[in-house]
């Protein structure tokens, strides 16, 4: 993994708790490659979801062929595809799954992995690098579903900034960049509220939040900034112990200096680490922009509020990626238990 100091800390966390992670996507080298070197690690136990001889070829190719380096789960083969059958059968049988339908399915390997964690065979899931998002994040719902408490999925980049940022800082969140498309107000407040929670699980530092948009305390109206002014007063009301702060430009949110003039007296403008955007598209061009301009590490889109851990790959992902969300997913894991 990367030399950064927070990624190191995520990494030697993840060793400590031993955790077993399956990926879904056993068929691909990236994901091979990213297995054996987070078992080679201790970073976590991780076995892959693919067929016997297309892993083994891969292995091959690795000069790691015969000395069983890997845990492999070919659902056309595995003693555990069976059971999984029936519990998927069992969960969705009010949906009009039938025995034959579930037997099929329960083959298909992002369902496989999903329900490997739903029965307690393994302890959270990545895929991603084969699938598109909308199929990882659709078994994960199906299967694994949305946690008890939670009002809804959501996601967040963990974007880590360059070394020696002139800002001093090493990481943020960027919520929801990912996921839900057109928030509404308590959706917003609901997203803020599972990324200050995912802040201080993988930092373990206080958040500040900051609801963003293009006005900053007034500057201008419009529907939007209501909207924005609402979710904010609705997340205050919930989490009353959380500094944030809104609505804010996100120079004001980052600059202490622009803070200082654009929204005097505010304690999280100027310091916010946890960036609320106010809509998919304001999130995913700022995350690449941060990433692509500002050569921040984007690490995700790393899913909260599921009732266990399951996590989506950028199709572009590398081995070195795969490696960080594996270590995000084992520590996401202590949410759950």
């Amino acid at each position: 993994m990367a030399s950064s100091p927070i990624l190191t800390a995520l990494e030697e966390r993840s060793r400590a708790l031993k955790r077993h992670i399956v990926l879904s996507e056993g068929a691909d080298a990236r994901v091979v490659a990213a297995a054996l070197a987070a078992n080679s690690t201790g970073l976590a136990r991780v076995s892959v979801v693919g067929a016997t001889q297309a892993v083994g070829e891969l292995l091959a190719d690795m000069g790691r062929a015969g000395d069983q380096p890997l845990e492999i789960h070919d659902p056309a083969t595995s003693p555990l595809t069976a059971t999984l059958s029936e519990h998927l059968l069992a969960l969705r049988a009010d949906r009009g799954m039938t025995p034959e339908r579930a037997a099929r399915e329960a083959q298909e390997p992002l369902k496989f992995a999903a329900l490997m964690v739903r029965a307690g065979y393994a302890d959270g899931t990545v895929g991603g690098a084969v699938a598109t998002t909308s199929e990882t994040v659709r078994a994960a719902l199906q299967i694994i579903g949305r946690a008890s408490a939670a009002p809804l999925v959501s996601s967040f980049f963990l974007m880590i900034l360059p070394p020696e940022h002139p800002s001093g800082r090493q990481a943020m969140i960027f919520s929801d960049c990912g996921l839900v498309i057109e928030p509404n107000v308590e959706e917003l407040a609901a997203i803020a509220g599972q990324s200050a929670a995912s802040y201080r699980a993988l930092t373990d530092e206080d958040p500040q939040v900051a609801f963003l948009s293009f006005s900053t305390q007034g500057s201008a109206r419009h529907g939007s900034v209501t909207k924005i002014c609402d979710a904010l007063e609705r997340f205050r009301a919930q989490y009353p112990t959380i500094f944030a702060e809104g609505e804010l430009q996100f120079d004001a949110a980052f600059v202490p200096e622009v803070a200082q003039t654009k929204a005097p007296g505010s304690r999280v403008a100027g310091h916010a680490n946890v960036m609320i955007f106010p809509d998919l598209n304001a999130g995913n061009i700022g995350y690449k922009i941060a990433q692509r301009v500002g050569g921040c590490l984007a690490v995700g889109p790393v899913l909260q509020g599921l009732a266990q851990p399951a996590n989506d790959l950028s199709r572009g992902c590398t081995v070195e990626d795969i490696l960080h969300m594996i270590a995000i997913t084992a520590l996401q894991v202590t949410n759950h238990d």
